[in-house]
Formats: C-alpha cells, sequence, structure tokens
C-alpha cells in the first residue's frame, strides 16, 4: 500500500529532507505522484505521456542514496517535462502530428544536469504545438485545463507543466519561454515561473522555434525551488554557442528601487488585474520599496516587433520537418508533392499561419521593409530597458491582463490571443530576465500574477524581491 504523502504541502527542501531522513523514499514520493496523475490527468490533460520506468528510476536514486553515490538537494524529486525538451531514447512531439513517433537521440543539456542531480522524470507534458500559442489549445493532442477551473485555460505554451505542478501532479517542472511561455501560465495557474537571462541556460536539445528568443526555465512552486533548479541548469555549454559562464551576482538593496511602466497598464487590463497590482504596489511601499514611473515608449510596439520577428525564426526553424528525414510522411506523386502533403498533415493551423507569416516577411522585396525595421525596433527596446535599469534596480508589470480566460474564447480571433502577451514579450526581445509570482486570487479562485523584470544576470534580484512578495 502507497504511503499517504500531503503534496499539497511539499517543495524541493521539504520533499529532498524527508527523502534523506528516512520519512519516506523516493519511491514512495514518485508513487504518490502517480497516484495523483492517474486520478487528475484525464480532466486537465496535463501529461501527454506518463513514463512507465518512473517508479524504476525511483528505485535507482533511493539505492544511489542509501549506497551515498547521491546526496544533493534534488535526489528522488519527481519532475515534468514539456515536450520539446529531448529525452534520450523518449518520444518528443513538441505536441505536433507531426513528431508523434519520433524518439529523441540525447539528452539535452539541461536533462543531463538533472540527471546527474537524481531527478526523476514523471512525463512530458502538454503544450502548445511547436510552442505557438498562449492557452495550450493549439496542441494536437486536446488543450491543458486549468486546475483552477476545468472551463479556464492553463495558459500556453508551457501550459501543461504549469498545470502540473498547479495541480500538484509534479513537484517542479521544465518549460520553454520564447514570449512568456513559462511565466504567463505559471500565472494563470499560481505558481512561479522563470525565463531567465538569454544564454544563461543551454538550449542545446530544445525544439527551436525562434533561437534568438527562446530560453528553458522551471516552473514552481515556490522561489527557491525555481531558485534550485535555475542554478542547476545554467551555465555554458560547448554544445550551444549563444550559452555562456557568466555567473555574476547581483547585490541585493536592502530596499529596492522598483519601476512601473504605467503607461503600459491602459486598455487591455482587466479591472480585478489593475486593482490586485495597485494593491501589491502599496505592499512594496509599505515594506520600504521606492516605487517610481518609467516611460519606456518603444515597449509599445513590442508586439508588432514580436510578431514580425518570432514567425520569421520559426518558419526558417520549422523548414527541417519536411517529412523525409523524421516526422510524418505522406506520399505524393513526387517528392515536392511528398513535402507539400507531410507538412499540410503535420502541421496545426497555428503552425501554418506562423510559417505562413514568417515566409511573407523574409520574402524578397519585403525583408527591409517588415525584418530589417522589426529587428532595428528590437534594439530601442532593448535600450529602453537599459535606460531604464540605469534609474531603478528591477520593473514591475502585471504577468498578464487578464486571470486564466475560458476554454476556447480567444480560439477564433488570433490577435486578441496575441495581446495576451502584452507584458511578457517585450522581456524576450531584450533578453533580459523576468519573474512571475503569485499575488492571491480573485472571488472565484483564479491566481494573480506579477511580473518582476531586471537587468541581464540579476535573477538573485529577481528572487530576492519575490520573497518580499510571496510569503
Amino acid at each position: 500500500m502507497a504511503k499517504i504523502i500531503n503534496l499539497a504541502e511539499l517543495d524541493i527542501k521539504k520533499a529532498g529532507e524527508a527523502i534523506r531522513s528516512g520519512q519516506f523514499s523516493a519511491h514512495d514520493l514518485t508513487e504518490a505522484y502517480l497516484e495523483k496523475i492517474s486520478t487528475r490527468n484525464a480532466d486537465l490533460n496535463a501529461y501527454l505521456e506518463v513514463f512507465t520506468d518512473a517508479l524504476a528510476q525511483a528505485d535507482e536514486v533511493d539505492r544511489k542514496i542509501k549506497a551515498g553515490e547521491l546526496s544533493g538537494p534534488l535526489a528522488g524529486i519527481p519532475m515534468a517535462i514539456k515536450d520539446n525538451i529531448l529525452i534520450a531514447g523518449r518520444i518528443c512531439s513538441s505536441a505536433s502530428k507531426m513528431l508523434t513517433t519520433y524518439h529523441a537521440t540525447y539528452d539535452a543539456t539541461v536533462i543531463a544536469k538533472l540527471k546527474q542531480g537524481g531527478v526523476i522524470f514523471l512525463g512530458r507534458t502538454n503544450m502548445d504545438e511547436f510552442a505557438m500559442g498562449g492557452s495550450t489549445e493549439n496542441s494536437a493532442y486536446g488543450p491543458t485545463k486549468n486546475p483552477h477551473d476545468l472551463s479556464r485555460v492553463s495558459g500556453g505554451s508551457s501550459g501543461g507543466s504549469a498545470s502540473a505542478v498547479g495541480g500538484d501532479l509534479a513537484l517542479v517542472a521544465l518549460g520553454t519561454d520564447t514570449g512568456g511561455s513559462i511565466r504567463q501560465p505559471a500565472s494563470y495557474c499560481g505558481a512561479v515561473g522563470l525565463k531567465p537571462t538569454y544564454s544563461a541556460v543551454s538550449r542545446y536539445g530544445a525544439m527551436a522555434m525562434a533561437s534568438s528568443l527562446d530560453q528553458i526555465g522551471p516552473i514552481a512552486k515556490t522561489i527557491d525551488d525555481a531558485e534550485l533548479i535555475f542554478k542547476t541548469i545554467r551555465g555554458q555549454d560547448k554544445f550551444d554557442s549563444t550559452s555562456t559562464d557568466d555567473l555574476a551576482t547581483s547585490k541585493i538593496p536592502a530596499k529596492f528601487k522598483i519601476g512601473v511602466p504605467y503607461d503600459l497598464l491602459g486598455a487591455g487590463v482587466t479591472e480585478e488585474v489593475r486593482k490586485n497590482f495597485d494593491e501589491t504596489v502599496e505592499l512594496l511601499k509599505k515594506q520600504g520599496h521606492e516605487i517610481f514611473p518609467i516611460e519606456m515608449p518603444n515597449l509599445h510596439y513590442s508586439l508588432a516587433c514580436y510578431y514580425i520577428l518570432m514567425p520569421a525564426e520559426a518558419s526558417t526553424n520549422l523548414a527541417r520537418f519536411d517529412g523525409v528525414r523524421y516526422g510524418c510522411h505522406v506520399d505524393g506523386q513526387d517528392m515536392i508533392e511528398d513535402y507539400f502533403l507531410s507538412r499540410g498533415a503535420g502541421f496545426g493551423q497555428e503552425v501554418k499561419r506562423r510559417i505562413m507569416l514568417g515566409t511573407y516577411v523574409l520574402s524578397a522585396g519585403y525583408y527591409d521593409a517588415y525584418y530589417g525595421k522589426a529587428d532595428a525596433l528590437r534594439r530601442l527596446i532593448a535600450e529602453d530597458y537599459r535606460k531604464a535599469f540605469a534609474k531603478v534596480d528591477v520593473l514591475i508589470t502585471p504577468t498578464a491582463p487578464s486571470v486564466a480566460f475560458p476554454l476556447g474564447q480567444n480560439t477564433s480571433d488570433p490577435l486578441q490571443m496575441y495581446l495576451e502577451d502584452i507584458f511578457t514579450v517585450p522581456v524576450n526581445l531584450a533578453g533580459v530576465p523576468a519573474l512571475s509570482v503569485p499575488t492571491g486570487k480573485n472571488g472565484t479562485g483564479l491566481p494573480f500574477g506579477l511580473q518582476i523584470t531586471g537587468p541581464h544576470w540579476s535573477e538573485d534580484l529577481l528572487f530576492a524581491l519575490g520573497r518580499e512578495i510571496v510569503r
């Protein structure tokens, strides 16, 4: 009979201490999560696959702990992995029909680091197909639902990971973030989500959507857990030339200078989100932190900039999925028809839309008019952040303009769906880090999230201020 463990009360520190003290084993903890998954995943659709060897992984970890071969804080910790991060020998589909039977041939660098720490992988989580979406409704395998309200979205594109953590189907999870895909679902599901500084974490082994924007990061129950995972997976990697080993730490001020770009908090932000944000600002003032209005004029153009650059990179990265080398294959009359039929059958509607947008802005006669101008604007957005951080330590905004919205509400209106990224997208364009922390719930139990953004390599600042907010 499985040992009864209160999963809702656990974080990594408590679970690790209990495993090391013998209160329960990694096997016991993994079994408890598998039982929770068996009762809730049918409703949530957070996992696309639960690994059948999870208990065998746990038994091996227990053996190593007993033999003194493993003693770190992650030994025996069950974790969920987004379905676009490679684990050797396992299916990695990016929630697409294109890769239904694709088995990874190697471990992503972040997976190799977590394996070394003794993490147990519970399964692969649902997502928007090839990370293209903000609600996990674009998955080829059905939407993931919000653990706080099954009629609402979990957010996206890392919605499965956020739902798993928010619904206690995993202690911690990995996601990827190209324009808010860790922070927004973390906000919707009441979790902590970190988008690290670009290049802080190797992207090797993560299926690329937009290579200059993508980052891997944690979704966790607490700030301490997010920090531990980040510090485990960060660092330079010979397989990712953009990664760096800059381990600079920030000096934590006794009282923060906090900037608020109030001109962004206008149309589109719901009344309840604005009220929750203003209450959090007042809390920070009472704690002695200073609040400064900050003007960042180019951030108003972030969405337009992002939805040119991101599809351009995505259309290039997804060109490799041709039905010949790997992936979905449909026979045609010749190789060209094979190619068209395979991509037509393998890709979903949103992926096709972004490939078409990206191909258009990169085409002859339009490259300078669209892509070139967007790339120049990206540098102006980064300069807005540089100027802001010359005056303040961090910036804060809501993570999203609304709480989790109803399933199906925005599926027929892509532009409205894209507007959900208004606060998260600028961060990726500038390459700076941002942390989403929960700031309570509304009257119906739906979580709010606050986004804290800092200069490059200031994750320590984000964690420190986040602890002031989440107690």
